[in-house]
């Protein structure tokens, strides 16, 4: 798969994101699977996703244990984000992402040590545009199988292997 093709899918789902404030995290728990609203960062969408969030949460406990996890965006199209998500502490990266937004929401600064961030790297995803009705796939890190994707006529498939 050529770069261009890469940053093509890249740039559909920045486009198709880029309006949703909040977006549906969900994570593996003993019981099962949690979902909850997350504020949806204002970065330019590169294959990984961010979200702020404290250590006293089940989520930071869940990532801890599981990393799998899914990011749902619903607006005038709906995505979802398949991925892995890890702990991210870096004082840099929390102070490149914060905003007065998440000062009020958290009712906390980015240093407090407690705030931590959830980065989550994409490894596919599925959206369908509201102005048609036609299913599209995008694999960005293709790491579960070497096989082909190709399915059905009304599903497009792309694979973005790095």
């Amino acid at each position: 798969m050529s770069n261009m093709m890469k940053q093509e899918e890249m740039e559909t789902l920045r486009e198709l994101i880029k309006d949703i404030d909040t977006a549906m995290l969900t994570t593996v728990t003993e019981e099962g699977l949690v979902s909850r609203p997350m504020k949806t960062q204002e970065v330019e969408f590169d294959g990984d996703l961010w979200f702020f969030t404290k250590k006293e949460t089940n989520k930071y406990e869940e990532i801890l244990n599981d990393q799998d996890v899914n990011v749902a965006y619903a607006g005038k199209s709906y995505v979802s984000v398949r991925g892995r998500a890890e702990i991210v502490e870096d004082l840099n990266k929390k102070k490149e992402l914060w905003s007065i937004a998440y000062e009020k929401i958290m009712q906390t600064s980015y240093d407090d040590p407690n705030v931590i961030l959830i980065k989550v790297t994409a490894e596919a995803a599925e959206y369908w545009e509201t102005g048609n009705f036609v299913k599209k796939v995008a694999f960005m890190y293709k790491r579960v199988t070497g096989q082909n994707s190709e399915s059905a006529d009304v599903n497009k498939t792309v694979e973005l292997d790095e």
